[in-house]
This record gives C-alpha cells, sequence and structure tokens, in this order.
C-alpha cells in the first residue's frame, strides 16, 4: 500500500522535503512507517522519536494500523518563547 508522508518545521527543513510517498506491506503500523522514512530520510532519525504523529489529521500512537492513501503527518516539538 502507499501512503502519503507530510514533514513539518525542522523535519522538512532537514529532509529537503515538505512531502513524500512510502510504499508499506498492507495492515502496516505507524512504527513500519516511521522506519521506512527513517531509511529514506536518515537524517532525521533522531528527530522521529520525538515527534508527534498523526494519520488523516488525528493524533495516533506508533502501533495505529494504516491503510492505502492514509497521510501521515510527522510534527516535531515545538519551542517557542
Amino acid at each position: 500500500m502507499r501512503i502519503n508522508v507530510r514533514f513539518f518545521a525542522i523535519l522538512k527543513d532537514r529532509a529537503g522535503v515538505s512531502e513524500a510517498r512510502i510504499e508499506l506491506p498492507p495492515q502496516a503500523n505507524v512504527s513500519a512507517a516511521l522506519e521506512a522514512v527513517a531509511s529514506t530520510f536518515p537524517i532525521i532519525v533522531q528527530d522521529l522519536k520525538r515527534s508527534a504523529i498523526a494519520v488523516n489529521r488525528n493524533y495516533v500512537n506508533r502501533d495505529a494500523i494504516l491503510h492505502e492513501g492514509d497521510e501521515l503527518a510527522l510534527i516535531p516539538p515545538v519551542s517557542g518563547g
């Protein structure tokens, strides 16, 4: 199955893209998707460990099952002042 991955903030800057499509086996979960993203964009591996994850605009746990065409959003922690 294919899913769309969206990168936000520093992840977008480091990965050099705002979106990517990745191929996963059927019934893959978010953790499997993150492994695929990490292998394609190794520069963001450490950032992925701290990032919030949303699927189709809803925050999810890393064991959530993905489906064809889902949108996986990777949202790094934000600091401000």
